[in-house]
């Protein structure tokens, strides 16, 4: 088996250094730490995500995806921000029985870096350095993007009135998983493709800085992540039921009732939960409309204390009772939100 650098130099060195100086990287991979050159008029957005074995992806995942979703979840977080990509460090543990035989370890780490190179370019993060060591299988991602001062999108920006809206479709994930569990393995399906191979929404970021008071990727499911919204900008909610944007064929796959809570509980969708003032929706519809991103309007911020909690609101859901209800009253301002 490989040594450790021999192993980082094998599968994660990039061989083009002028690109990557060209990007601001002045010392890349290969010392004990990487130099950067920032650049006026734009602040940094950090963000680390951690991904470990039959928590976060399955242990049977193909190679190829585990090195896609693990990158694909830390730029999300970029995306709430309205940042894009820069740069990223990448922590990997391996675990022995995927190294005891040269060749299975040989296929599984190519087809891990693959999925991850691939999404550095896709992306344009550039791996900037890392770690790998021996343990249970698990993958940490540290990303760096860049925002023009003053326009990053924040959690906390919420106001009375604003309406609630997601990007794209959501239950993606969590039926991508039930169809996993229930032995589905071909990455082409949909489902399957939303759990394993999620696409951050970098663009639709993009897009709606300068329109969005608040917003957050929706990494834990809707109801949890407005909960962090919630919390943050000191606002309530109401949900209109009717009006979630499902995944294709996610009803037909978990039937009505397990699609609905998959929307709002299901998590790993990686769209992007917004606020917005009322005169900014139709802005925000074109400007993401540019980019093939479809913006549906799922609520609105009240008052705080109007409301039922998440759990009413499933039961809601999945018990034949339809329309507007109340989200959760805040949480106390000593309440941590989860990144």
């Amino acid at each position: 088996m490989l040594a450790e650098f021999d192993l980082i130099r094998r599968y994660f060195t990039p061989g083009d250094t002028a690109r990557a100086e060209s990007r601001g990287m002045t010392l890349g991979i290969g010392d004990d730490a990487t130099l950067l050159a920032p650049r006026a008029g734009l602040e940094l957005a950090v963000s680390v995500d951690t991904s470990v074995v039959d928590v976060h992806f399955p242990g049977d995942a193909p190679a190829r995806a585990v090195g896609h979703r693990a990158l694909a979840v830390a730029v999300s977080d970029l995306a709430a921000m309205g940042a894009r990509g820069r740069f990223c460090w990448m922590a990997l543990t391996l675990d022995a029985p995927r190294l005891a035989d040269e060749r299975a370890a040989d296929a599984w780490l190519g087809g891990y870096a693959r999925g991850f190179l691939d999404g550095c370019a896709r992306w344009e993060t550039a791996l900037a350095g890392g770690d790998v060591t021996s343990g249970r299988l698990a993958v940490s991602v540290t990303v760096m993007g860049e925002v023009p001062t003053g326009q990053a999108l924040r959690r906390s920006g919420a106001q009375l009135g604003d309406i609630v809206a997601v990007t794209g479709a959501l239950g993606g994930g969590a039926g991508g998983l039930a169809l996993w569990q229930r032995g589905e393995r071909d990455l082409d399906h949909p489902l399957l493709r939303r759990y394993l191979l999620p696409e951050p929404a970098l663009d639709a970021g993009v897009a709606l800085r300068g329109l969005a008071s608040s917003a957050m990727d929706i990494s834990d499911g809707l109801l949890a992540d407005l909960g962090h919204i919630r919390c943050a900008s000191g606002v309530d909610a109401v949900l209109d039921i009717d009006a979630l944007p499902l995944a294709d064929g996610l009803s037909a796959a978990l039937g009505a009732d397990e699609a609905r809570r998959a929307a709002l509980s299901g998590g790993d969708d990686y769209e992007l939960l917004v606020t917005l003032a009322p005169t900014n929706v139709a802005r925000a519809r074109a400007a993401l409309e540019a980019a093939g991103v479809a913006l549906t309007a799922i609520g609105r911020c009240v008052a705080p204390g109007e409301g039922q909690d998440a759990a009413e609101i499933l039961e809601t859901a999945t018990g034949g009772r339809r329309g507007w209800q109340h989200f959760a009253p805040p949480a106390p301002a000593s309440a941590e939100p989860r990144r």
